[in-house]
């Protein structure tokens, strides 16, 4: 192990014994090397066999349902800064990726938020989910798309046109020559009805992208029409 690998090894071991690590989805205390509980690994609303939907945006993959404990271990990570899950989530995600997308993307970027919101909560919850599924493959996410908007809260908003109303015009991808030809792996948090996703996908796809699929951690929609 290299002098650097052995540092952040003892760092983490440290933090583990200072901060012991729980569950992000039940709070459970975990063991080391656990991303979460095994009750929680084998009881998550996982999308399984159903994992891709399709839709404008073309095909986006979610390992989880957003339901119970995954959507409160969501809200808490995306609005109380509760960090500790990154991990679990970027290995669920990753992992759904390889199986779903595998061959099919070379470049990972995200759906970012708007300047104003991330001042306000101090971290994009996309950028570091999609640095997070990355670490194990060695490689970083890409900044491609820039948020020109401070739009109100998707979540706000239960009509499909007024979602898509909402998000229409507010990204824009400021160097186009980075994006050209490359074929990405778009990540976000959720998706519920791909309206966000479908304009990112279209600014990538206007600036030159070869390709681009979705991936989020959990997916909104309904399971029965899946």
């Amino acid at each position: 192990m290299s002098g650097k690998g052995f540092l952040n090894e003892l760092s983490r071991t440290v933090g583990d014994f200072l901060v012991p690590r729980r569950c992000p989805f039940c709070g459970a205390l975990l063991s080391r090397g656990e991303t979460m509980c095994r009750r929680c690994a084998d009881t998550l609303p996982y999308t399984e066999g159903r994992s891709v939907r399709t839709g404008p945006f073309g095909r986006c993959a979610a390992p989880l349902w957003y339901e119970g404990a995954v959507r409160d271990a969501i809200l808490a990570y995306k609005f109380k800064g509760k960090m500790g899950g990154l991990d679990c989530f970027g290995q669920l995600m990753a992992r759904c990726a390889a199986e779903e997308f595998g061959g099919e993307f070379d470049a990972i970027t995200w759906v970012p938020v708007s300047r104003r919101r991330q001042g306000k909560r101090r971290y994009d919850q996309s950028r570091l989910l999609a640095a997070s599924l990355c670490v194990d493959w060695h490689t970083q996410p890409v900044s491609t798309l820039r948020k020109t908007v401070d739009n109100p809260p998707q979540s706000g908003l239960t009509d499909a046109a007024a979602r898509r109303a909402n998000v229409l015009g507010v990204y824009e991808c400021p160097d186009p020559s980075a994006v050209a030809g490359r074929r990405w792996l778009l990540v976000d948090d959720i998706v519920t009805s791909g309206a966000t996703l479908s304009e990112c996908v279209r600014v990538l796809k206007e600036a030159g992208a070869a390709d681009v699929v979705c991936l989020t951690l959990a997916d909104a929609g309904d399971r029965g029409k899946k």
